[in-house]
């Protein structure tokens, strides 16, 4: 019995489609792998920055219990009475590692508060911080706005926010006192 001449060809040609359609099947699975872990990435990163505001709000409340005599010294692991120098991203060169922490579900929040002042012992507040000064309104006739004297200091909070798959996300933020 002769085999028909076509047959060969056929079956060569069905190997064929079968792996390119095998090689599509592969990349389409990869290319949905790569969504996945990009908006994995995504939410680990939001859920960070949700976690942050835990630890401003811990900054805030720990700032606003500091004595003001207290103000012109560095306070533990988490308050320094001067800027701190500051690497290439504009972070304090602390250790966030011996600052308070909070744990938030997965993710632990760190963070270290810093008087936006160039000496420790501030002697001319206008010179030496950042300081928020506020609008005294003039009269009707007097329409140049007086500055009153400042009486709100800045200081400079910055969370660090550590959770799963090697996520660190750090926020800053402006804080005012007085």
């Amino acid at each position: 019995m002769r085999s028909a001449p076509g047959r060969g060809v056929t079956i060569f040609v069905v190997v064929v489609l079968l792996a390119v359609m095998l090689l599509g099947a592969l990349a389409l699975a990869r290319m949905t792998e790569a969504g996945l872990l990009a908006s994995g990435n995504t939410t680990y990163r939001e859920t960070s920055l949700q976690a942050s505001e835990i630890g401003l709000n811990a900054a805030f409340a720990d700032l606003r219990a500091l004595d003001p005599a207290a103000e012109n010294a560095n306070a533990g692991t988490w308050y320094w009475a001067q800027v701190q120098p500051q690497d290439a991203n504009g972070l304090p060169q602390v250790d966030f590692d011996a600052a308070p922490a909070i744990a938030v579900g997965p993710y632990t929040v760190n963070y270290v508060v810093e008087r936006v002042c160039s000496v420790l012992a501030v002697t001319e507040p206008l010179r030496e911080c950042l300081v928020k000064a506020v609008k005294v309104p003039g009269s009707a006739v007097d329409s140049d706005d007086k500055l009153d004297a400042p009486n709100a200091r800045q200081y400079r909070a910055t969370v660090r926010v550590s959770g799963p798959k090697d996520t660190t996300v750090f926020i800053q933020s402006l804080l005012t006192k007085g």
